[in-house]
């Protein structure tokens, strides 16, 4: 990605330089150049081209912040538990009885 991008910016810049020494050329057409035919298609391309890497890191991100709250979660049941443990439940009283 990032070699089509910086051949793409390399033939710009030679464009600009070609309209800038013309001798009908400009300086401002040079900035023109470079910025209409470079630069900003560049850019375009580039957050195109990057959108599903954002994609990937925003769901790893969400991925992360899950696990991190159900480990919260069970730490504070734990927590819970070890404060106040749950008594051990006593047998109905008919079951104790032999038949």
């Amino acid at each position: 990605m990032y070699l089509v991008a910086i051949a793409w910016l390399y033939v710009a810049v030679m464009m600009a330089i070609a309209e800038a020494t013309h001798s009908q050329g400009s300086i401002l057409g040079a900035i023109i150049t470079l910025l209409l035919y470079g630069v900003l298609p560049l850019l375009l391309v580039l957050y195109v081209m990057g959108t599903p890497m954002r994609r990937r890191q925003r769901l790893q991100q969400e991925q992360a912040q899950a696990q991190a709250q159900v480990q919260v979660q069970v730490q504070v049941q734990v927590q819970a538990q070890e404060v106040n443990p749950v008594p051990a439940q006593k047998p109905p009283a008919d079951s104790l009885k032999n038949p």
